[in-house]
């Protein structure tokens, strides 16, 4: 946990009263939104729950995407264990995710952890039905080949298979992480980290800028991540892009 995070205990609102900083004079209750209030609170409000968003997010794509690929791999292996995993993950990713988070605060308390497990939980579905459609989507003439060169059956899952499935794998890990952007600000009613904390925090005043300007923020970050992604798998699989100049 990042120190900005661990500084930060209960929610403003289970606080105290709420007395909104509106920065600059200029700036009142009435206004439906206030730059310099973004100018002023930047460093102190805005990019601490943007940094933490962040650090949230990538913890828990991160944990999902390496339990899913290998329960995927296993999967694909045995078939047997592709029930019960989707099961499994579908029945987490059905609970409502307050109720999911409130689930292991009497395990983990109130922290970190406590959102983290709840957020990758929501990745599994996503990243274990892509990454396993990847590697059964594999031609089997390109397996033939592969094991017609003399290779073992582990060098074709790792030469062939695990490449030829990385555009379903990503796509999998491109929708979990906008879910678990949009799911962390909701994890804020718990813990007050990321751009949840000030969008709580708004939600019980009448200042509505900082509402706009955290919301935004979170929309932005959806974009960003998305694109992001799209850029490592392209760098990744250079071969569908000659195969499509081609």
């Amino acid at each position: 946990m990042t120190s900005a995070a661990a500084s930060i205990v209960l929610p403003a609102w289970q606080a105290g009263p709420v007395i909104p900083s509106f920065g600059s004079s200029s700036c009142t209750s009435s206004q439906t939104f206030c730059w310099s209030w973004v100018r002023t609170n930047w460093a102190g409000v805005l990019e601490p729950a943007l940094v933490q968003h962040i650090y949230i997010t990538v913890i828990a794509v991160v944990c999902g995407l390496i339990i899913s690929l290998a329960a995927a791999l296993l999967a694909y292996r045995v078939g047997w264990f592709e029930r019960g995993f989707t099961a499994f993950s579908t029945l987490l990713y059905t609970i409502p995710s307050l109720a999911f988070f409130l689930l292991f605060v009497p395990v983990t308390g109130l922290g970190l952890m406590t959102i983290e497990i709840g957020l990758t939980g929501y990745t599994f579905l996503l990243m274990f039905r892509n990454a396993l459609t990847g590697l059964r989507s594999v031609p089997a003439d390109a397996i033939k080949v592969a094991t017609g060169m003399g290779m073992t059956p582990r060098q074709v899952l790792l030469r062939v298979n695990l490449p030829l499935a990385i555009p379903s794998i990503m796509a999998g890990v491109r929708i979990s992480a906008v879910t678990v952007i949009s799911l962390a600000t909701i994890a804020a009613d718990v813990t007050p980290l990321g751009l949840g904390n000030p969008i709580f925090f708004a939600l019980h005043t009448t200042f509505t800028t900082e509402l706009i300007a955290a919301g935004v923020l979170a929309i932005l970050l959806a974009f960003a991540a998305d694109l992001v992604l799209v850029i490592v798998q392209r760098s990744i699989t250079p071969w569908i892009r000659a195969r499509a100049k081609g």
